[in-house]
């Protein structure tokens, strides 16, 4: 019989590609994944591993495995679910994970929904881009708030089969943020951003999504504005704006904590760029009463920072 915890492992090895890098995210050494894998082998009855000196990858045997581990796992998820959805009190421990902005944009409705549920307790984590959507399928988190940038993320996870469910929260708009007191505050004055071209610029650095929509919208509006700093952080940017050190163009979320030495501006008409924001959770896991509660928590906490409810999917 295949062992359901070596089933796991072998998941996130299909995911991560190494034993080093598996190891490191569950906690163990390299050593004890190579045993269980093996393990899981010989209870397989075949080789799942083409391993060299250098490194190990799946076999074609493998890689079925795997893709039966994981709807096995999530049948055993939703098993659990079935007992537990009985309960009519959501309790226990649910695990959430968002990237920063969102984090800090959804962090009051989440906590303000617990206090409706004394028995339910949430860990809300932040995490680095593109990390939710592995960990929620990897089964490290309940719920995930991404971001998408490409507007394919839904329709993917709905017609590939996929183990997820995914919920639209928001569509975030690309916004022009600057100092209370600059001139291109005035929401009597329209914004021109070639007017802008020799302010300071701060921004994200070159390579992320943010940064990529905020080059092609200004490219767009025929300007490459010089970058006095890049930050990781675009709460960092906020703060920096408000102390007037300089301006940016950033998604709305970073500005939803409420700022008040900001203004905010909507860009002009035609360059309206923006991202999807959804909470993707595992289809089985958001049968649990607890799950459901933050779900439902995060749909109508989206519905004021949109400006309208959030569709249905």
């Amino acid at each position: 019989m295949l062992d359901l915890h070596r089933l796991h492992l072998l998941t996130e090895f299909a995911v991560r590609g190494s034993i080093a890098k598996t190891a490191a995210a569950l906690g163990y050494t390299p050593s004890a994944v190579s045993q269980q894998l093996a393990a899981l082998e010989r209870e397989a009855g075949t080789a799942l591993l083409d391993r060299t000196a250098r490194r190990a990858e799946l076999t074609d045997a493998g890689r079925r495995l795997a893709g039966h581990a994981e709807r096995i796992l999530a049948m055993v998820e939703e098993a659990e679910t079935d007992l537990s959805g009985r309960a009519t009190e959501p309790a226990g421990r649910v695990v959430a994970t968002a990237f920063p902005t969102a984090a800090v944009a959804f962090a009051p409705a989440l906590a303000r929904s617990l206090r409706a549920h004394p028995r339910l307790t949430l860990v809300l984590r932040q995490t680095l881009a593109g990390e939710g959507l592995r960990q929620v399928r990897a089964g490290e988190v309940d719920v995930a708030i991404v971001d998408d940038w490409t507007g394919r993320l839904a329709g993917e996870i709905e017609t590939g089969g996929s183990i997820l469910s995914c919920y639209h929260l928001t569509r975030d708009q690309l916004v022009l943020v600057v100092p209370r007191s600059h001139p291109a505050a005035d929401p009597g004055q329209p914004v021109d951003l070639r007017a802008l071209r020799y302010e300071p610029w701060l921004a994200a650095p070159a390579g992320e999504p943010s940064r990529q929509e905020v080059d092609r919208l200004l490219a767009a509006a025929g300007m490459v504005p010089p970058v006095l700093s890049e930050f990781e952080s675009m709460i960092t940017i906020v703060s920096l704006v408000a102390r007037g050190i300089g301006i940016a163009i950033l998604p709305r979320l970073a500005v939803a904590a409420g700022e008040r030495r900001v203004a905010v501006r909507d860009l002009p008409h035609g360059l309206d760029l923006a991202r999807d924001v959804h909470a993707v959770a595992r289809t089985a896991s958001v049968r649990r009463p607890s799950v459901a509660v933050i779900v439902a928590a995060l749909r109508a906490a989206a519905k004021p920072l949109s400006g309208q409810a959030a569709p249905r999917r």
